[in-house]
């Protein structure tokens, strides 16, 4: 019996399946949504990680596990999950489309359909160097999920192929964003990116995506063809 009942109690007291992860992906929520409404509120400059850990109900200590700045907790809130959507868009396009036109597109997508809450983080982004540096930052998430998708379309799971084509995406995106966040101003200012000039979003993001990406498609077709019996 009494082993009967120490059964029963781990049964009872044995979280479910993904309870932990659903936990952990809910602090993230609270901390980045505190970061941002706190951020319009008073000015990036005025927040404190203190402040963004109190406001999501958290300690300072937990807020370190999931960002390593205030920075990164705001630009979370237009960047998050990015790079898994990219990820699932290449997956549910056909199989007859080419690969670096799901690519394409799937960047495109997700870097340029927003809502009002990425609006409102973009317009604090373009106003501080250290938020640009960790928005430009986030293209490198692109990379891991982005491989294993290539790696099973192309059937190259063991090769480096996937990984050196999803490492290339991630910095054709960082430098199409680079363009589009220009300095104002003249050439010298455009070359002191980091400087904490005022950036001005210029030209279309889309077609700056679309013209970064696509000296990277005939890559993507020689690795396609390679597959191909």
């Amino acid at each position: 019996m009494h082993a009967a009942l120490c059964g029963t109690l781990s049964i009872v007291t044995t979280p479910p399946p993904g309870l932990r992860e659903r936990k952990k992906q809910a602090t993230r929520e609270a901390l980045r949504e505190a970061a941002l409404r706190l951020a319009v509120e008073r000015g990036p400059d005025q927040v404190r990680v203190e402040d963004i850990a109190e406001a999501a109900g958290v300690s300072p200590r937990t807020y370190n596990n999931y960002f390593a700045s205030r920075e990164q907790a705001i630009v979370s809130a237009v960047t998050a999950d990015r790079e898994a959507r990219i990820a699932a868009a290449v997956t549910a396009r056909p199989a007859g489309v080419h690969l670096a036109d799901a690519v394409t597109e799937a960047v495109v997508a997700q870097y340029t359909n927003t809502g009002e809450r990425e609006q409102q983080a973009l317009l604090l982004i373009t106003t501080r160097t250290a938020l640009r540096d960790a928005f430009l930052d986030t293209t490198a998430d692109i990379e891991p999920p982005l491989t294993a998708v290539i790696a099973e379309r192309l059937g190259d799971t063991g090769a480096h192929t996937a990984r050196v084509l999803a490492a290339s995406v991630a910095a054709a995106v960082r430098i199409a964003l680079e363009g589009w966040l220009q300095p104002a101003g003249n050439a010298e200012a455009a070359g002191s990116f980091g400087a904490g000039t005022l950036v001005v979003p210029s030209g279309s993001l889309p077609d700056q995506l679309r013209a970064v990406l696509a000296p990277l498609a005939p890559a993507f077709d020689a690795a396609e063809r390679r597959t191909q019996p």
